[in-house]
């Protein structure tokens, strides 16, 4: 997501770090790239044009050029106005407190509106409210069967009425079945056309005035860049949207439709979607999006993400182990099968500060093998080798990696990484979110996040060579300071 942008934006800010001395025409050179990068993520000219003449006022200020550090100063004032142009958003659905929340889906075929469907209900049944799903796409016979399908795996019922060819009638029987089952939401999943005609605009408006819904959304496939701006536009025209929702913009999307929605069309952007499973549709927020764009990390989305696979009291517990020093490898390796999800731990390290250049390796075929292995070699071992790691000797991890099917080495290596994280990890759960993301930048540095033993998890950027004995030793300091510190503690 973003990726063509994000380097440009870099490659301008790296233009003006290390000038000996900064002129307007420095910055102007800067600003330049800034404006290219934009337009070739396909962003809207007139937002481009906006959008630079508000970050030249700033940039070309006294302030700046005169600044001891230029470039941070521009990061800070195209992250400000990035901002400005995403937000502000109110990512709440406001669901009321007596009768159903009626929630409507509208576009155009192929955006992804039904699988939508199911991404809020899962949004929904983990804040503990359990939707009803209205069947309403009457164009496709297909399309009620697959709500029908995604309402089976997320146990949320569906209503429908196949032999029914008026929209607006099914719409007002969902609704009333909602009511009477007392379900606080009620969404409808209605029908999208190729392109837009008068017929989808009437069917549309004739459910917005019979069936009155409390928030209308669009459903726009990022990938489609200004189109997706285009039919925003368009859509509003005719039933005065109260969100977007852009879909597949973990793909090849230059990111163009979602800069230039809000400030062409008026119309906020309330969600994305960032991957195929239903976990993968996120709230949206401006400041989160503009920190991911500068490749700043979003650390709010990341510690919603951890919460969603560790539920509170799980957290507590596993934060107490880490803490006390009881932290083994069951417990890594319960860890391990949660973030094993497929897309979820890239989708962790693309949200946290400077970790992204992992997001492409911990996605890959290889990685997911290498966990793999990891958890078969922890499965491997008895409760009292997991409980402490320092009695396996080489007979016992011979024998652990012919019960899991590994070489041995990669026993040896996980015995090493384990041995590396533990007191890490210790300092973790003592500290803010400052200290854990300064012990994240250790585990990196201590290779045990890059190491090429852990069968792809090496990096383009990795030279792959050992850590020299300065860093070692600096790494072992650290490590006997953390064990310190969490004796002073007991």
């Amino acid at each position: 997501m973003f990726e063509s942008l994000s380097d440009g934006l870099q490659s301008a800010f790296k233009s003006l770090s290390g000038k000996g001395k900064l002129t307007e025409g420095n910055m102007r050179d800067g600003l330049d790239i800034v404006q290219k990068s934009m337009l070739e993520a396909d962003v809207s000219y007139s937002v481009v044009q906006d959008f630079m003449k508000r970050v030249s006022e700033k940039a070309l200020g006294k302030r700046v050029l005169l600044s001891l550090r230029p470039h941070e100063e521009l990061v800070n004032i195209v992250h400000s106005e990035l901002i400005s142009i995403l937000g502000p958003v109110d990512p709440s659905l406001h669901l009321k407190s007596e009768g159903p929340t009626i929630i409507m889906l509208c576009g155009l075929q192929g955006s992804g509106k039904t699988t939508t469907c199911g991404k809020l209900s899962q949004l929904l049944k983990e804040e503990n409210i359990k939707p009803l799903l209205v069947a309403a796409d009457l164009q496709r016979p297909a399309a009620i069967e697959q709500l029908h399908v995604i309402g089976r795996q997320l146990d949320v019922p569906v209503y429908s009425e196949p032999d029914n060819k008026d929209p607006v009638a099914v719409c007002k029987a969902g609704v009333d079945k909602a009511r009477a089952e007392g379900a606080r939401v009620v969404i409808l999943d209605t029908a999208g056309r190729l392109a837009i005609d008068e017929e989808l605009m009437s069917e549309l408006k004739r459910i917005d005035k019979k069936v009155s819904p409390d928030q209308v959304y669009l459903v726009v496939d990022g990938m489609t860049g200004q189109d997706a701006v285009n039919s925003a536009g368009k859509f509003n025209e005719t039933l005065e949207l109260d969100g977007v929702i852009m879909t597949k913009l973990d793909g090849d999307a230059r990111g163009g439709a979602l800069l230039s929605v809000k400030h062409v069309t008026g119309v906020p952007i309330k969600f994305i979607g960032t991957g195929e499973h239903f976990d993968a549709l996120e709230p949206f927020r401006p400041e989160g999006m503009a920190g991911r764009i500068l490749q700043m990390g979003d650390i709010v989305a990341a510690a919603r993400e951890a919460h969603r696979i560790v539920d509170e009291k799980e957290r507590e517990e596993l934060e107490a182990k880490m803490a006390s020093g009881d932290f083994t490898l069951d417990d890594f390796k319960n860890m391990m099968e949660k973030v094993a999800k497929p897309g979820l731990m890239g989708r962790m390290m693309g949200l946290m500060p400077g970790m992204g250049q992992f997001k492409d390796v911990l996605e890959s075929d290889e990685a997911s093998k290498g966990i793999k292995q990891t958890i078969g070699a922890i499965n491997a071992m008895t409760m009292e080798e997991r409980s402490n790691p320092k009695i396996i000797d080489a007979h016992r991890r011979t024998r652990i990696a012919r019960g899991a099917g590994v070489q041995t080495p990669v026993v040896s290596q996980l015995i090493k990484q384990f041995d590396v994280m533990k007191p890490l990890m210790q300092g973790m759960a003592g500290g803010g979110m400052g200290d854990r993301m300064k012990m994240m930048q250790q585990l990196q540095s201590s290779g045990a996040l890059t190491d090429p033993n852990m069968r792809g998890m090496k990096t383009k950027q990795s030279t792959g060579k050992r850590l020299s004995n300065a860093e070692r030793a600096q790494l072992k300091k650290e490590r006997d300071r953390m064990k310190r510190k969490m004796k002073r503690k007991k």
